[in-house]
């Protein structure tokens, strides 16, 4: 499994300890891959972008999930459902991370960095970050209702794709600067432009990046 790690740039001071963490809790047969926003880096993107650039990553299948966040994690998360292609929960502590992996099995999840991080927060983070991907993605739970929870998980994720069109026919009808900010961004861009497998949405991006 390809994950990706993306943050509104408001937090961006926690981007190396999000990736060290995520590298230190995903399994080693995964590739983790940092899109920032980079401490340091001079780019700004708010959570409406960011999310955008999580669409583009999970709708191209260029990465399998992705791990972000903004000051709430709340605004992201919605950004996120609003977009085709995309399942992100809420995780603020372990055991929302946990349930969400066994149960939910989306492919995104939203931390807040900023609210109740403090001192000593990545050590909350981290162990967080262990509890998500400590075991089998979307297998049930608890066991004696692991049917059940699989079944009902299958329908919210059918009715995510009936309920959202696809990204290709979204794209174009974004508001127009938060896209060319998404577009923009080069660390996503170029990593889609490179890995990503649905021809139509990568010539599509660059139709409209250089419009």
């Amino acid at each position: 499994m390809k994950i990706g790690i993306i943050q509104a740039s408001s937090q961006r001071e926690k981007n190396a300890v999000m990736e060290a963490c995520v590298r230190e809790a995903a399994p080693r047969e995964h590739q983790v891959i940092n899109f920032g926003v980079f401490g340091g880096a001079d780019v700004e993107m708010s959570y409406v972008q960011a999310a955008i650039c999580i669409s583009l990553l999970l709708e191209s299948r260029s990465v399998d999930f992705i791990v972000t966040g903004c000051s709430s994690g709340q605004g992201m998360m919605l950004a996120c459902n609003s977009l085709p292609g995309v399942l992100c929960g809420y995780v603020e502590h372990v055991t929302d991370a946990f349930l969400f992996g066994r149960i939910n099995g989306g492919n995104a999840v939203s931390y807040p960095l900023g609210t109740g991080w403090g001192w000593g927060g990545e050590i909350n983070f981290r162990e967080t970050m262990r509890a998500l991907f400590d075991g089998p993605v979307g297998c049930g739970y608890p066991p004696g209702d692991a049917q059940r929870k699989r079944r009902d998980a299958g329908q919210v994720k059918d009715m995510n794709g009936v309920c959202k069109r696809p990204l290709a026919d979204v794209l174009p009808l974004l508001d127009e600067g938060n896209l060319q900010a998404a577009l923009d961004y080069e660390p996503v861009y170029e990593y889609v432009m490179r890995h990503g497998r649905d021809k139509g949405l990568l010539e599509l991006m660059e139709r409209l990046k250089g419009r």
